[in-house]
């Protein structure tokens, strides 16, 4: 402030003509004093030595406070008299009130601007679980509800907050470290003033507490006090929002200069000289120290003192006077009839008053070393900050790094800079620290809030069968659409499998099967064939025979039907050729079974019964009873025919291909109808099983009849009960069960004698009247 008002003084073109006078008070960083030293230069300057302008006000304008606590109380004490005020340190938003505050300005970027920075960078950082600590005064409590109000609508949450006492007590600052220590959360954002922070922090050392990462705020982000190397080890890594930094050129050459002798009357600088440099300049003073020799040397623990390249808070308080000064050369450069006061008139240059001052602040723009400064309408600077790194120097103490910027005037989401690869963090670690209630859920799964806990404290829970989610973090999981299923990870829809009896293992089986029972048939017909005129194949009305075996052999091929993919026509074939061959086979073994019994039956002499059951007979019995099953399907064709339909129903991952039996009724009705064709044949089979004869067919019609029986009441709850594409692999099966069970049961003892037993292939065996 000395020099900025000494290079005012001596600038020709800035208040030429004028000069900047002040008076300097210490308010030690407590409101009470600072509230004395307002009071005292309001009542007017009584020293002698300290002469003013006749007519001149007292007092036009204060720079300061540094403590935001100390600025609401001078500012309330300044405000009846309409006194501005400029500070360059007080950052809390409190002061963006213009009605209670209206005429304080300041030269550093309200809280607003810097809990904004902070809320961005703990989402940048996606630190979701962060401890707050903060003083007992208006700037930490304004600072942590504007930080909370930032914070609504991001995924960060706060997992305690503690106060710092404004009168230190040890025991208390212990039971913010033990809230610190069992808290999960590894960051900590700290809004507190470099007084309250030093024995906290000297505390903090001695329970020896690592790990914590701690977010600065600026008002001891870059304080010279933790720099030395026994801080590193618990302060290292700090990274915080710091006071745009600037430069002072003239600053290293002043302090050089500065010297009790320029200010023989100033205690000021005596104190300082005395702290600098170990000695007194003046001993009759009654000072502890020893009298100065004239070739003192600075204190190695004081070499901060003349390091004026990282100029923060100093560089504000130049930018406010000459802020002040710029203010004051516009009011005298005023126009009479030009001014901005009532009827136009201008200030009175001898008798200035505050509140005209004020107006032209409010108006102020100048430019310091090309930085434009300036005043918005709640008296707020430009928003601007450094990001600070604390990193380990050299000698082991800590340095303060710039690692980016956050620019106020640029666009939402924009303002935040940060150069990640140039940041150490908590622990002398290159890799960002994790400050986390819960684990991130990851893709797949969903987060499920705990009852009574943050929302940022919550179990993973795996996504349903259907449902999917592909981010980090869902809320939520969502379906896939129709026909797409969740993969196994539930990360992603994939089209649903489609399923039906195609040709895999179940199905090639199936089709060997088919075509080995169609070839046996084949075989059994031309061994028939080729002893058509034999004894065996003549007794057993070979004709029929035939008959039987041409129907096994559709039997058999139909299942292959129930193979491959369902179309219109594939659905239409199965159940239709399936009856109608069924039909075909039990009609034909009807007439036989009736042939068997009529023949053993008739014994009285005359009996006639055989003209009935001739040839021409027995194809009306094999024709009628197939005719019936053909109308019966031809109605069902018509009526309510099979089609193909995709089940989504049974099995919700899958497309289930299968062909809608369209009719039940006309399904059960084929059905029932073969197998009231199959118990006829049953009843009359077994009516004639222990008719004379060395070969009674009627035995193997029986055994055949109840095999077929038994497969196909089998064959209905099996169905019922089979999904997709067993219900069709079931109904395969039961076709060629019972198709085996008829080639085997009919024909397998008659293919025994003709081929491995000729000698019994005679009528005489065969009628049982062969000698013995």
């Amino acid at each position: 402030m000395r020099l900025a008002v000494e290079e005012i003084n001596q600038n020709p073109e800035l208040l030429s003509n004028y000069t900047l006078g002040y008076k300097i008070f210490d308010s030690c960083a407590y409101p009470l004093t600072g509230q004395r030293a307002a009071l005292a230069v309001l009542n007017g300057l009584s020293e002698d030595d300290s002469p003013t302008c006749s007519s001149a006000s007292p007092l036009l304008a204060v720079i300061g406070e540094s403590g935001s606590a100390q600025s609401i109380v001078v500012s309330r004490i300044l405000q009846p008299f309409r006194i501005p005020m400029i500070s360059y340190f007080s950052s809390c938003a409190c002061f963006n009130d213009r009605r209670t505050y209206p005429t304080f300005f300041r030269v550093i970027p309200n809280d607003d601007y810097q809990v904004k920075a902070i809320a961005q960078m703990l989402v940048h950082f996606n630190w979701t679980w962060v401890g707050l600590v903060r003083g007992d005064h208006a700037y930490g409590r304004f600072a942590v509800q504007g930080l909370l109000r930032e914070l609504q609508g991001t995924k960060v949450c706060v997992a305690y907050q503690v106060m710092i006492p404004l009168l230190y007590n040890s025991q208390k600052a212990l039971e913010i470290m033990q809230v610190m220590r069992s808290s999960s959360a590894k960051v900590v954002v700290v809004f507190s003033a470099e007084g309250e922070m030093t024995p906290f922090l000297r505390d903090y050392m001695t329970q020896n507490i690592t790990g914590i990462q701690w977010v600065a705020s600026e008002a001891w982000v870059t304080s010279s006090v933790f720099t030395g190397s026994e801080y590193y080890p618990y302060l290292g890594g700090t990274i915080g929002f710091g006071i745009k930094r600037g430069y002072i050129s003239r600053l290293g050459d002043y302090l050089q200069t500065i010297n009790p002798q320029m200010y023989p009357s100033d205690s000021l600088v005596q104190e300082l000289w005395e702290a600098l440099y170990g000695c007194s300049s003046n001993p009759s003073s009654g000072s502890a120290f020893p009298p100065c020799s004239g070739h003192d040397t600075l204190l190695k623990q004081h070499s901060a003192y003349t390091n004026t390249s990282n100029t923060r808070v100093s560089y504000n308080v130049y930018k406010a006077v000459y802020a002040i000064a710029y203010s004051l050369h516009n009011l005298l450069l005023c126009q009479p009839g030009r001014g901005p006061f009532q009827n136009n008139s201008c200030a009175q240059r001898n008798s200035i008053k505050p509140w005209e001052l004020q107006y032209y602040i409010q108006d102020v723009r100048f430019n310091i070393d090309g930085e434009e400064i300036n005043f918005d309408l709640k008296g707020d600077s430009v928003p601007y900050y450094d990001i600070i790194n604390w990193q380990k120097g050299t000698a082991g103490n800590i340095e303060l790094v710039n690692v980016g910027l956050f620019d106020g005037t640029k666009p939402a989401g924009e303002e935040l800079v940060i150069q990640e690869d140039k940041i150490m963090w908590a622990g002398h670690q290159s890799e960002v620290p994790m400050s986390v209630c819960s684990a991130s859920c990851p893709p797949g799964s969903r987060k499920a809030v705990r009852r009574g806990e943050p929302v940022c404290c919550f179990d993973c829970v795996p996504c349903d069968s259907g449902k999917i989610s592909n981010q980090t973090n869902s809320i939520d999981c969502t379906f896939c659409p129709d026909n797409f299923w969740s993969n196994k990870d539930r990360t992603a829809c994939r089209p649903k499998e489609v399923e039906f009896l195609a040709y895999d293992s179940i199905g090639i089986a199936l089709t060997v099967i088919s075509v080995v029972g169609a070839f046996l048939t084949i075989a059994v017909l031309g061994v028939f064939f080729y002893n058509k005129n034999t004894a065996i194949v003549r007794v057993n009305n070979s004709e029929l025979s035939f008959f039987i075996l041409f129907a096994l052999m559709l039997c058999f091929l139909c299942s292959l039907v129930f193979i491959g993919e369902p179309t219109y026509w594939s659905c239409m074939l199965r159940h239709t050729i399936f009856s109608i061959t069924f039909s075909l086979c039990i009609s034909c073994i009807l007439g036989k079974t009736m042939v068997v019994l009529a023949a053993f039956t008739a014994t009285k002499p005359g009996d006639n019964i055989m003209k009935w059951l001739g040839p021409k007979q027995q194809r009306a019995i094999i024709f009628s009873g197939t005719i019936i099953q053909v109308v019966i399907c031809a109605a069902w064709l018509i009526g309510s025919p099979p089609f193909p339909s995709r089940n989504t129903q049974y099995e919700r991952s899958k497309i289930i291909l299968e062909c809608s039996v369209g009719s039940s009724l006309a399904f059960w009705g084929v059905l029932g109808y073969i197998g009231l064709q199959a118990c006829l044949c049953f009843i009359l089979a077994f009516l004639a099983r222990k008719l004379p004869g060395n070969f009674n067919e009627a035995k193997f019609i029986t055994f055949s009849m109840l095999i077929f029986c038994a497969v196909w009441l089998a064959f209905i709850p099996a169905y019922i009960s089979s999904p997709g594409k067993y219900a069709d692999a079931v109904e395969s099966f039961a076709i060629l069960a019972s198709s085996f069970g008829l080639l085997i049961c009919l024909f397998a003892p008659k293919c025994y004698i003709i081929l491995l037993k000729p000698e019994k292939n005679t009528k005489q065996h065969l009628m049982g009247k062969e000698k013995k």
